[in-house]
């Protein structure tokens, strides 16, 4: 069967990989000249199945207050006069209760824990490299408030079967030594052994190469202007560069994927959620992480990246914009100075943003649409990198008419209208 993905960043590009060896001839679409060059380009590179955790939680809506007055703020606020944000907005609210919580962190467990397992399984099959570790993610709490707040993901921790440990302020030292010279106070952290972390960027183009060898082709500079469909089902995309046909189509196009099956009658609740990153060279190896930390009083990720450190976070929603305001890379190296000083060169950081796409339930749109050979591998937010293995071979199960390895009908779009 002949296959169209349309995008190429890292959820596209691994499901170009698993539909290939399911045996289909597949074609990617991309407006860039390259793959995983939006918003998986500089995420903050780390593989944390166990964090996989709903931004839609119990409390959130007075944190969200209260972090409005915050100097180095994990949230931003910026109301438009955007009829989607506001839908978005109050479906994230309606999912701001415990049961809801429950509901979508084990649905996000199921799909990292298996993209976890897939990511192993493509790494011995092929050998690809990309700065990758298994040494673990650490959460560091400031706050004992934060660490007595952690009981509820445990639960969901435990019934997956996966490995964890609640650390003091030694045990935080002993996993992360570079902690020894911070000077931000700290009481203790929740460490995943199992974690890893790796360079999103050099693992998509490196997988993109491994699919051209088997024959996937990728059109890139071509800009998708719409999906044509007849009598329930697609005939074609109309790019800026002529028509591309197929049997089935895919969007993964992140935060752009609503805009593109509006005209289809199919209202996709994804939103961009825009985050920013700074890429800092080490200068100073023993102050230098060893692999990620969370910061979860501001939202941040500090990764270790070969000789680099990778530090990204924040979830600011202000529609589609790529501006690279001067106070968010302020509170990266905030971050990053208080808990690591002197373990990278901040003058030669590299600043970006991305824009990730977040649905209400935080939970990603992976499955067959009402259009019959129409479906979606989308809204993976700030989980792409961590999902992408798990949500491909998953979405090429579907497409292949086979049974997937998780249980997935509730991922489909049809979980927003009860048809699941």
């Amino acid at each position: 069967m002949r296959v169209a993905i349309l995008g190429s960043g890292v959820v596209g590009v691994t499901s170009a990989w698993y539909l290939s060896r399911a045996g289909h001839e597949v074609t990617v679409i991309d407006r860039q000249p390259g793959p995983a060059l939006e918003t998986s380009f500089a995420n903050a590179g780390e593989i944390s199945p166990g964090y996989a955790s709903p931004w839609a939680a119990p409390g959130i809506p007075l944190k969200a207050l209260r972090w409005m007055f915050m100097k180095h703020a994990p949230l931003i606020l910026r109301p438009q006069v955007d009829p989607a944000m506001l839908r978005w907005l109050m479906a994230m609210l309606g999912n701001c209760t415990s049961s809801a919580y429950k509901i979508n962190k084990r649905r996000m467990v199921r799909v990292a824990e298996h993209s976890r397992a897939c990511l192993i399984a493509l790494r011995h099959e092929t050998g690809i490299a990309y700065d990758e570790a298994s040494r673990g993610t650490l959460q560091l709490f400031r706050e004992h408030r934060q660490l007595d707040g952690v009981a509820k993901d445990l639960a969901v921790l435990k019934a997956d079967g996966v490995p964890f440990d609640i650390l003091d302020r030694s045990g935080c030292l002993a996993a992360e030594p570079g902690l020894a010279f911070s000077t931000a106070s700290f009481v203790g952290g929740l460490r995943l052994p199992n974690d890893e972390t790796g360079d999103c960027f050099k693992f998509t183009n490196a997988l993109a190469a491994l699919c051209a060898a088997r024959g996937v082709a990728f059109l890139n500079e071509h800009r998708i202007l719409r999906l044509i469909s007849n009598d329930g089902h697609i005939t074609g995309v109309e790019t800026n560069r002529g028509r591309v046909r197929a049997d089935a189509y895919l969007v993964a196009l992140g935060s752009h994927s609503p805009q593109l099956v509006a005209p289809l009658g199919l209202r996709l609740p994804v939103y961009p959620v825009k985050g920013y990153s700074i890429t800092i060279p080490i200068v100073n190896e023993p102050r230098a992480p060893v692999s990620t930390l969370l910061d979860e009083t501001y939202k941040v990720a500090i990764t270790r990246l070969g000789d680099r450190i990778r530090v990204g976070g924040m979830a600011e929603i202000s529609g589609y914009n790529d501006a690279l305001p001067a106070r968010r890379q302020a509170t990266l190296k905030h971050v990053a100075s208080s808990l690591f000083p002197g373990a990278g060169d901040m003058d030669r950081a590299s600043f970006w943003c991305g824009l990730r796409p977040m649905t209400p339930d935080s939970t990603p749109v992976i499955g067959a649409t009402p259009l019959r050979n129409l479906f979606l591998n989308t809204g993976h937010g700030t989980l792409g990198w961590t999902m992408a293995c798990g949500s491909g071979d998953v979405i090429a199960s579907i497409i292949s008419g086979a049974e997937p390895s998780i249980e997935a009908r509730d991922l489909a779009i049809a979980r927003y209208s009860g048809a699941h």
